[in-house]
């Protein structure tokens, strides 16, 4: 079974108020094994966390062994100050303390840094994101800053803007990624960047009734074909669900991200297990890079 590189545990699949509100004085033990759990149920052996500001994540890398999972985190995601990013982690005022930020992220035993350079899709206009990219020199630095501590980036990023300015400082794993072109596709194929596009927190959207679904199509469709498209150009591509946010349960949400990416790629039983190679190529560098 495939891994789930792309999680957060500290969130239901529900409702992000209420999730907060469980953990918000101390972490709700009972919550995270009920998620672990279901890691469990599933037979999903290795999650990568995508971090939170209470210590949820934290507290499931010390369980997660019971269940027989590998479970890495970077402990909290860092994000500029006054930008997105503080649903699911810290702000930093300056690059100094960013830098701060990678200490404790150490002192805490993080397997990894994860950085938020963009804001995220809106749901009810095709194009749109929550906010602009940062900087490209922010970017830059706030990769090589946690490069030169040891540590693998996972960089939050939708767009051109963000997306290929954090592919050529040399992210190690672009997550989400949408309504990125070629350039950026390019890039990413010729460093070895991993994508992980996290499709299924489109997918499972359709029906809700939170959102018109012939928008959702427009983004969904939009996402297919880039996926399509970075395939063939050779892009190294990793299974992740982004497992915690609306409508992605844990556990299923990765096997809901395996489906589409096999109605997109894997249309035949070659094509399949091509596929399944290429991803379990993905997930292992993941498992070698993302850790302490």
């Amino acid at each position: 079974m495939f891994g789930e590189c792309h999680a957060h545990i500290f969130m239901d699949g529900l409702n992000y108020r209420t999730a907060v509100a469980e953990h918000k004085n101390s972490v709700n033990i009972e919550r995270v094994r009920e998620h672990l759990r279901a890691y469990q149920v599933f037979a999903i052996p290795f999650v990568r966390d995508g971090g939170d500001r209470f210590g949820v994540s934290e507290k499931a890398k010390e369980l997660a062994g019971e269940y027989g999972i590998d479970y890495r985190t970077p402990v909290f995601a860092i994000h500029r100050m006054g930008h997105y990013g503080h649903i699911v982690g810290v702000g930093a005022e300056s690059l100094g303390d960013y830098r701060e930020k990678v200490e404790e992220v150490r002192r805490r035993h993080g397997d990894f840094i994860k950085i938020m350079v963009s804001g995220i899709i809106e749901y009810d206009c095709f194009g749109r994101l929550s906010e602009e990219a940062l900087e490209p020199e922010w970017i830059k630095e706030m990769i090589h800053i946690a490069h030169a501590e040891g540590f693998a980036v996972m960089v939050h990023a939708n767009g051109r803007e963000a997306v290929l300015p954090a592919v050529l400082a040399g992210a190690d794993s672009i997550e989400h990624g949408n309504y990125i072109d070629g350039d950026c596709m390019d890039a990413m194929a010729d460093t070895g960047c991993i994508w992980v596009p996290t499709i299924v927190t489109t997918a499972n959207l359709f029906g809700c009734g939170r959102y018109e679904d012939e928008i959702l199509k427009k983004i969904y469709d939009m996402e297919c074909e880039n996926l399509s498209r970075a395939y063939e150009k050779g892009v190294q591509l990793a299974l992740g669900s982004d497992a915690g946010a609306y409508m992605v349960p844990h556990g299923k949400g990765v096997c809901q991200e395996r489906e589409v990416f096999e109605r997109v790629l894997g249309t035949t039983e070659q094509k399949r297990k091509a596929l399944g190679e290429h991803l379990r190529a993905g997930e292992t560098k993941i498992r070698q890079m993302f850790r302490q």
